[in-house]
This record gives structure tokens, sequence and C-alpha cells, in this order.
């Protein structure tokens, strides 16, 4: 094992790695979640608007971790929700069944189908 000057070898590398992917982390919060923003006046009313995002990007987190398929499980946060969650559609209901229009865009059909699957496995199905 190489060891630097101080004889501590590889620890500080690792510590800083860990370190920067942390910080990844928040700043990926920070811009899908908008943690920064709070703009309200009273302490609770930020302190809940922060615990919010914090829900809000756990669950993107578990999302993006167990049902995505493995082509976009590196998206970002914001990606996901730019190209998956901000896409226009109609939903129209016929006698006997519904139909979900939707406009073009990253989520096909195909790919709709594969998360809902996957989505459909997560399901608890008590005894």
């Amino acid at each position: 094992m190489a060891r630097d000057g101080n004889g501590l070898g590889d620890q500080p590398r690792a510590a800083a790695s860990t370190r920067g992917t942390a910080e990844q982390w928040i700043k990926e919060g920070k811009a899908a979640t908008h943690w920064t923003r709070l703009s309200c006046h009273r302490f609770r009313a930020n302190e809940v608007r922060l615990l919010l995002g914090v829900i809000a990007y756990n669950l993107g987190n578990l999302l993006r971790r167990l049902v995505l398929p493995l082509t976009i499980q590196s998206w970002s946060l914001t990606s996901l929700q730019q190209r998956l969650f901000k896409t226009g559609g109609r939903l129209i209901r016929h006698a006997r069944y519904f139909i979900l229009q939707l406009a073009e865009s990253h989520l096909t059909p195909t790919l709709f189908r594969h998360i809902v699957r996957r989505i459909e496995r997560l399901a608890w199905h008590p005894t």
C-alpha cells in the first residue's frame, strides 16, 4: 500500500471522494426540488417547505432506483422531471375503458408500460 508523508495512505482521498459524492447529491436536490427557496417569513413555514423538498428528493431517488429501467437510472432528478413527469397528455374515457394520450416526449408507450410493470411488481399483496 502506498503511503503519503503523514502515513495515512489512501484515507484522505477516500474521505474527499465521499464528501464530493454527498455534495453532488445536495446540488441535485437543490436543483430538482428547490430546497433553498425558503421565501416564507416564518421559520416553521420554511422548515415545512424544506422537509417537503427532502421528502420529494427521497421519493424521486426511490423511484429512480427501484422502478426505472437501467438505461435511464443515471438521469438526474431534474432530467426525470422534465423528460418524464412534465409530459402533456389527456385521459379519454369511453364506456368500457380509458385511453391515456401522451404528447410526444421521452416517455414512449413502451417505456411507460415497462415502468408501470415494475411499479406493479413492487406492490405488497397481503396474504
